[in-house]
């Protein structure tokens, strides 16, 4: 029992860590895309939507909801197909996600991270 609860919790580092690895996307390289959110996906650990790039489709990797709340961001105000501005980063291996940084409404910018 206690050799089966030690392999648990050392393993716990390595699964945060693999959920965490923002060191998949490219970081220097800023993107800023103007686009409307399609397949809005308001779940934990991440949201997630669609967006259209050029006749690419990616996804975007938004941050917990309970952040996304406090700082201001509903559902509703991303499920309305009105397009958004979002700067994050590509993921540098050529997978077609982005990590959003901020989200730019109309009226106001939200920043995710």
């Amino acid at each position: 029992m206690r050799l089966a609860l030690t392999a648990i919790f050392m393993l716990l580092p390595a699964t945060a860590a693999a959920h965490h690895g923002w060191t998949s996307y490219d970081e220097s390289k800023p993107v800023t895309i103007t686009a409307p959110l399609t397949d809005l996906e308001w779940t934990n650990p991440h949201g997630s939507a669609r967006i259209a790039r050029g006749d690419e489709r990616w996804t975007v990797v938004l941050a917990p909801i309970s952040r996304m709340e406090a700082r201001g961001l509903t559902k509703e105000m991303l499920a309305n197909s009105k397009p958004v501005t979002l700067t994050g980063y590509a993921r540098r291996d050529g997978t077609r996600e982005m990590r959003i940084e901020r989200i730019q409404l109309s009226d106001r910018t939200i920043e995710l991270r």
